[in-house]
């Protein structure tokens, strides 16, 4: 028994270092997970800095983080915090996707990602921007699917190193790179780009239409713009406290500055002098256009009993698709990540920061199943022809793709997104995740 517990340990301690000794080159298990750029010794200190971001920790009194200012580096943390947790645990798309019958989740994502590609029209020459691209696994999908370039940009050098490396394997170094920047303030020039696209990252601004100023600045005049928005749905009645309770925990959970509705994502797009061409929950579908699949679907809620448009593509069951099977996988995978922290394979703070993933995790679902939140309304935004520049160039970027190094960019702060007023209201007791209130998970 002595003896197979070494071997055992022994066994961990060198999985828990191939990731290291092969700088990047794998998808973090249980045993590998890290920080990003956050020295290990700091993590738990960070987590208490995160959480103290918000002006409050009780669910359904409207959480928002308090200095906007800020948030750039807010983004940063939260990444450095989440990556490995997010690729270990979901895969290099860190996006939720409408579920399609007969098609497994890897096919959804897939289809998620290159319907992107075919809105923005992008053809072999061209060159788009993807904005918060994480560890690129959408800008590889559309660079691949489209015969386009692809230049990403994330707040978080860890996540510029992950993408880069995964570009390098997959053969796509010379048609995608990641590079970092501050989306808010990005370092290329003027008209640069021939489409630019953003899947569920720009709810991480504090103020939607300055990311949005930039994007319409980098853009080509006539080119068009493509966001899946987290957004709150007509259904969420900002009076009604358990709902607003289920948004507190998304937005503390996701390294979120706030939640925004569908209809002020909209408004923001126009008001930096986007057109707006189409706006669809991809989520949601008038009663008439639900197909009949749909009905055979007993895992989750049916809300057919009344004319508000219904959902047909439950994204959220990719958390899971039964509740207690799914707390049993959370609740085994926070051992795994509990025994990483003890024997020092994961920093200390590590289990903290899953257990706030998981509380998030139910809140999607709850707001999914709800029908009063969507990580997935799809605004189609076009620069007019003749446009003037939003504002002057911050820095020159070359906008054709190099070899998978990080850019000459100028280094600088965000990938994320919110704006908006805090649609909240409610209470469901002040506290960090794990004590209660409602319990979740997240995909991202």
């Amino acid at each position: 028994a002595v003896a197979g517990g070494l071997v055992l340990v022994s066994s961990i301690l060198y999985r828990s270092r191939t990731k290291f000794s092969h700088n990047y080159d794998i998808k973090p298990n249980s045993f590998q997970l890290t920080v990003g750029s956050i020295d290990a010794k700091d993590t738990k200190s960070e987590v208490e800095a995160y959480y103290s971001a918000y002006n409050t920790l009780e669910r359904g009194k409207g959480a928002v983080v308090t200095n906007s200012a800020k948030v750039a580096g807010f983004v940063d943390k939260f990444y450095s915090m989440v990556t490995d947790i997010y690729e270990w645990g979901w895969g290099q798309s860190f996006h939720f996707s409408p579920l399609l019958p007969g098609r497994d989740w890897s096919a959804a994502e897939a289809a998620h990602e290159t319907r992107v590609g075919a809105a923005l029209g992008l053809r072999p020459g061209q060159t788009a921007l993807d904005v918060g691209c994480g560890v690129g696994g959408p800008m590889r999908t559309i660079a691949a699917s489209s015969g386009a370039k692809v230049v990403g940009i994330t707040i978080n050098e860890y996540q510029v190193k992950r993408a880069n490396y995964h570009c390098s394997k997959q053969g796509l170094s010379t048609q995608c790179r990641a590079v970092r920047g501050d989306f808010m303030a990005m370092p290329f020039e003027d008209a640069s780009f021939d489409g630019a696209y953003a899947i569920e990252a720009t709810c991480h601004a504090p103020r939607l239409q300055a990311v949005y100023s930039e994007v319409f600045r980098v853009l080509r005049p006539g080119a068009k713009f493509v966001s899946y928005e987290w957004v709150t749905t007509p259904r969420f009645n900002a009076a009604d406290a358990r709902q607003v309770a289920i948004v507190d925990e998304i937005v503390i959970g996701n390294g979120l500055p706030d939640m925004r509705s569908w209809v002020q994502a909209e408004e923001a797009g126009r008001e930096v002098g986007f057109e707006l061409l189409a706006s669809n929950d991809l989520a949601c579908a008038a009663r008439e256009h639900v197909a009949s699949w749909w009905r055979d679907v007993k895992w989750c809620s049916n809300p057919f009993e009344d004319a508000e448009p219904v959902s047909i593509n439950p994204w959220y069951t990719r958390l899971g698709r039964n509740r207690v099977l799914f707390r049993m996988f959370a609740t085994f995978n926070a051992a795994c990540v509990r025994v990483a922290e003890t024997l020092r394979l994961a920093p200390q703070g590590t289990s903290e920061i899953h257990t706030m993933l998981m509380d998030t995790a139910f809140a999607l679902i709850d707001g999914g199943e709800a029908g009063i939140f969507t990580p997935m309304h799809m605004l189609v935004f076009q620069k007019p022809a003749g446009a003037k520049p939003a504002k002057p160039a911050l820095a020159a970027v070359e906008a054709p793709v190099a070899e998978d190094t990080p850019a000459k960019a100028k280094e600088a702060g965000s990938q994320g997104s919110s704006q908006g007023k805090s649609p909240n209201a409610g209470g469901n007791g002040k506290r960090k995740p794990g004590n209660g209130g409602n319990k979740g998970g997240s995909k991202n």
